[in-house]
């Protein structure tokens, strides 16, 4: 713990760039909204944690997320990625469906068409894969890349760009916020998938019972006033916290939550670059324990709210 004047705060130290960087947090026990504080930093999955997770990851460009080189192909990516299908088999149908839509000039495919790319199994890491739901995407995909054309994307700002999404087949409010954080590194949308949902029910941000897919809208207002009070970008929130939760096993994930014995398996982000790290903690007077040696005491501790 440090001090600024009379104030204490928490010290956060980072390679950045190739330099030292220090970010500094309120107390553990300081309110972040109404009822929720801070926490410790080192104590995985409190809002401490994330904001300084989100604050490695440096200052997004316009172009940061963007999957795809136009509004087309992000559209396909985001559709093929969403609805419950793993990151790499959305990206691998995605792959396929790209290949074919560069051979045709209205960047337009048939349903049938659709169906053969998505129902033809997906080598994996060398596994055949089937894509779920191939039928249905397909009908979707197609659609959604004849109505597409009728948007103009240049003209919208975010949320009516959202909105006009949104009401193309296949693509819901979560599917739509995909696109545009994507396209625009925007800041006015979040993509509630099952794993920020997840995040902020423990952090208490979002209730335990919340369902975006009754309450988009109000839950998407709780994470984006989060971030806003933590002074961190929504868009590297969001992909700070999707990265680290879909890595992060369940046994691991519940021993965080609920601890009942001693914790053998370390977080994904804590792998790397702590030694140079814990040496320039030390001559700046602090002495953070290492990340793997942390993450196991904290095992026993119960998370702040």
């Amino acid at each position: 713990m440090h001090y600024i004047g009379l104030r204490r705060v928490q010290r956060v130290i980072a390679e950045i760039g190739g330099e030292y960087r220090f970010l500094d947090l309120p107390e553990p026990a300081e309110f972040l909204m109404p009822g929720i504080r801070w926490g410790s930093f080192e104590h995985p999955l409190t809002p401490a944690f994330w904001v300084s997770q989100a604050w490695m990851e440096g200052e997004p460009t316009s172009t940061s997320f963007q999957l795809g080189k136009t509004l087309v192909e992000e559209v396909v990516l985001c559709l093929l990625g969403g609805h419950g299908a793993p990151a790499e088999v959305g990206l691998a149908a995605f792959a396929r469906v790209r290949e074919e839509l560069a051979q045709d000039d209205d960047a337009l495919l048939s349903r049938e068409r659709c169906e053969t790319l998505l129902l033809e199994p997906l080598m994996i890491n060398g596994r055949r894969i089937h894509y779920r739901f191939a039928r249905q995407r397909a009908k979707y995909l197609a659609a959604s890349l004849r109505f597409l054309k009728l948007i103009d994307e240049e003209a919208l700002g975010d949320i009516d760009f959202r909105d006009s999404l949104g009401r193309l087949p296949g693509i819901g409010p979560k599917t739509a916020s995909w696109i545009v954080r994507n396209r625009r590194a925007s800041e006015k949308v979040a993509i509630l998938d099952v794993h920020i949902v997840r995040a902020c029910r423990i952090m208490r941000v979002f209730p335990e019972r919340s369902d975006p897919s009754r309450n988009y809208r109000e839950l998407e207002a709780r994470f984006l006033e989060f971030c806003h009070n933590a002074r961190a970008r929504a868009s590297v929130m969001d992909s700070t916290m999707w990265g680290t939760m879909r890595k992060m096993s369940k046994r691991l994930l519940n021993r965080l939550v609920d601890p009942t014995g001693r914790l053998d398996e370390s977080l994904p982000l804590f792998k790397a670059g702590r030694g140079a790290c814990q040496e320039a903690a030390a001559a700046e007077g602090t002495r953070p324990r290492e990340a793997e040696a942390g993450a196991e005491a904290e095992g026993n501790l119960p998370i702040p709210a």
